[in-house]
């Protein structure tokens, strides 16, 4: 008897393709708009949570924009922008305080530079590392390798492509030269967003060379603490809070793993949002299939009279229509569940740069998310107006124009 019912739901949709295929539009436009914005928001949690989890065991110290003279030193020419920094001594103290972690003093200039005879006035960030902690800031070289020699230098990727640049090219620091040349010895890895050292459009040279050019001895724009694995880097924030900010704030404190934190909350948060929007589409696509059931209803009453009259149970002609609204939320679902995938895919080009964070099992349980969410709403829409055909008196059916 199943089977009937089944085909009697069929033909019914047939009877009615247009009506039906609009009400299977308004579920694949629900179901896109709620997957494709899932997919979204996974992909940019996924894109940067993979720029950021290699520096996601660092506090960053670095001067307080308030900090009185006493804690901090006045600025030298190339210095930081804002004539302050962290004092030799004050390094110190947070080098001990955080042992057996690692305290990494960093130097941070902005200058102009040329790339060959001839090239135009560029302007780019330089670091200036002690070469013994390079390797603590897991700066992958696409080409070359580190050198320790005070002539040369690392240059991020962004940088590299930007410019033409090879492992062997010369570099002229300052606008006439003044700071001499740099050869290139290695080319870092394009990292994306970065809390200790941000070498995508950037350099890294020796402490020594930095100083020796810049005159920022024993003064340091910031201090990157690199947290052992197993210890916690919000305690190791307090710690070093605790002992240069007991009387004056002079240092800012940044825990990366809070703030990388904070920023998966506030992108599944706009996800949730966005997911949100997409959501009421499906509200309004439900209510169309309610009132596409309840047309079916009152066009079939008098059929609904005949079936019942000759002992159709109620369950029965309640499944028909139940059938009916599977059908087109089935349909319509499992279509904007491939169709999210394409716009998934688009969206994801078109925002991030790049699709390799599409197939992942996060996407995949939002189309699940958006093809369910689909068919129960579709099956809620035509719970009542089957339940209303269940119920319509037989011999009022039966005398129904």
């Amino acid at each position: 008897m199943t089977a009937i019912f089944w085909e009697i739901a069929k033909r019914n949709i047939r009877l009615h393709m247009l009506r039906s295929t609009l009400a299977m539009l308004g579920i694949v436009i629900g179901v896109v708009a709620i997957a494709s914005m899932g997919i979204l928001g996974n992909s940019m949690v996924a894109s940067v949570s993979e720029s950021l989890n290699s520096v996601g065991d660092s506090v960053i110290v670095s001067p307080y924009s308030g900090a009185s003279e006493g804690g901090m030193g006045g600025g030298a020419p190339g210095g930081s922008t804002q004539d302050q920094y962290i004092t030799d001594s004050n390094y110190q103290k947070i080098k001990q305080a955080v042992a057996p972690n690692i305290a990494i003093p960093v130097h941070q200039t902005s200058q102009r530079m040329s790339v060959g005879v001839g090239s135009d006035d560029i302007v780019a960030t330089i670091y200036g590392v002690d070469p013994q902690y390079i390797p603590d800031f897991n700066l992958v070289m696409t080409d070359g390798a580190y050198s320790n020699g005070n002539s040369g230098c690392l240059v991020g990727a962004e940088f590299a492509t930007d410019n033409n640049i090879r492992v062997g090219s010369r570099i002229t620091i300052g606008s006439e030269g003044q700071y001499g040349t740099l050869r290139v010895t290695g080319i870092i890895e394009e990292r994306g967003m970065s809390f200790d050292l941000s070498t995508d459009n950037a350099l890294v040279v020796t402490q020594d060379w930095y100083e020796s050019n810049f005159g920022d001895i024993d003064q340091y724009d910031q201090v990157v603490v690199k947290v052992k694995e197993g210890q916690d880097t919000a305690e190791v924030k307090t710690i070093v809070e605790k002992q240069l900010n007991r009387r004056d704030k002079i240092v800012s404190v940044t825990d990366s793993k809070a703030t990388l934190d904070s920023l998966y909350e506030t992108f599944g948060t706009i996800t949730t949002f966005v997911t949100a929007i997409g959501g009421i589409s499906m509200i309004v696509a439900g209510v169309s299939i309610f009132n596409i059931m309840m047309m079916s209803v009152n066009e079939r009453i008098k059929e609904i009279g005949i079936m019942r009259s000759i002992g159709t149970q109620k369950k029965e002609v309640m499944s028909m229509f139940i059938y009916e609204a599977a059908i087109i939320g089935v349909i319509g679902s499992i279509v904007g569940g491939i169709l999210s995938i394409l716009a998934g895919y688009a969206v994801s080009a078109l925002m991030l740069g790049t699709t390799e964070y599409l197939w992942t099992i996060s996407t995949a349980l939002s189309v699940a998310e958006g093809v369910g969410f689909g068919i129960v709403i579709c099956l809620a829409c035509g719970i009542y107006p089957a339940w209303q055909a269940a119920n319509l008196n037989p011999i009022d059916a039966l005398r129904h124009e």
